[in-house]
């Protein structure tokens, strides 16, 4: 599997924006923690509990385990407001080609550089990034307005592959790539590559193209360091259907249109898929990449 020469983003500095509420479309009398989970404030199972421990309010009074809301209510987390948007709101979905050295947050007390900074603005909802990469991981960043989608593609009873590729100092012998994908016991559990391919490479750096199905901190750089490796460069090269479109440079994004939207969406409510959430084997589904038009909203040279 032959891997494309990747090349060094240019440094960038600037500070990130202030955060802004929430907003998620609802119809009236839809359920207080599902509204929540909508708005990217987190699972439906968390919510939950948060209303429990008496995080929540309506209208002023302490939430309750099955409370109803609609765009007429006035819900806090926390004490902040969280936006009604009018039923009807369109779920939207950015790739963006995350560069090295930006981080994923909407608020970061040293200043440094957000990846939100360089996203298209938002009036009346925010974007919600689907996982996380770290500051030294680049590649494909998909963000939503909608939290349930995000929690959908993150969860890890839906086995969503993430696909990365890889640059290390030094080459796996045959065993330790076996050992990959049989697994390995890190600090926080055991892990292991569902699938991993040689790449090629010159001098002492190799490359490698893995898939992993789940989103833990710095998972792929623990894994290889598990064997005595340390990585270089890793990209996030595809997170489920959508790969990173070749056209999208560092630093720029693209929207998906209202069909492709629509094909995620439906492919995250495949019945194999909620088979796979509840336990029940399934069989590996063809990768169907989703497509993008040629339209970043910003762009920043590449170096």
């Amino acid at each position: 599997m032959k891997i494309s020469p990747l090349r060094k983003p240019r440094a960038t500095t600037g500070k990130p924006r202030p955060r802004r509420a929430a907003a998620v479309a609802v119809d009236e009398s839809q359920k207080l923690h599902k509204v929540l989970a909508q708005a990217g404030v987190g699972s439906r199972r968390l919510m939950e509990d948060w209303i429990r421990a008496g995080r929540i309010t309506v209208n002023g009074v302490a939430a309750t385990i099955g409370a109803r809301v609609g765009s007429h209510d006035r819900i806090t987390v926390d004490g902040r407001m969280l936006r009604l948007a009018p039923a009807g709101s369109a779920v939207r979905v950015l790739l963006y080609h995350k560069p090295e050295g930006e981080i994923v947050t909407h608020d970061d007390p040293d200043g440094r550089e957000t990846v939100f900074s360089h996203l298209p603005r938002l009036r009346g909802a925010k974007w919600i990034s689907v996982g996380r990469l770290d500051v030294n991981t680049g590649g494909l960043l998909i963000l939503t307005t909608s939290g349930e989608l995000a929690n959908r593609m993150m969860h890890p009873r839906f086995d969503v592959e993430r696909e990365y590729a890889v640059r290390v100092f030094g080459q796996l012998t045959p065993d330790q790539l076996r050992g990959l994908e049989q697994g390995v016991e890190l600090s926080d559990g055991s892990a292991r590559c569902e699938q991993i391919a040689d790449g090629g490479g010159e001098g002492s750096n190799h490359w490698y193209r893995l898939v992993v199905k789940e989103g833990r901190n710095r998972l792929v750089r623990r894994l290889f360091e598990a064997f005595g490796f340390t990585v270089s460069r890793l990209t996030r090269v595809r997170f489920g259907v959508i790969e990173l479109p070749s056209h999208l440079r560092r630093g720029q994004s693209v929207e998906l249109s209202a069909p492709e939207v629509a094909r995620l969406t439906d492919w995250l409510s495949q019945p194999e898929r909620a088979a796979a959430a509840a336990g029940v084997p399934r069989a590996a589904s063809p990768r169907v990449p989703v497509k993008t038009r040629n339209h970043p909203r910003r762009s920043s040279p590449a170096s």
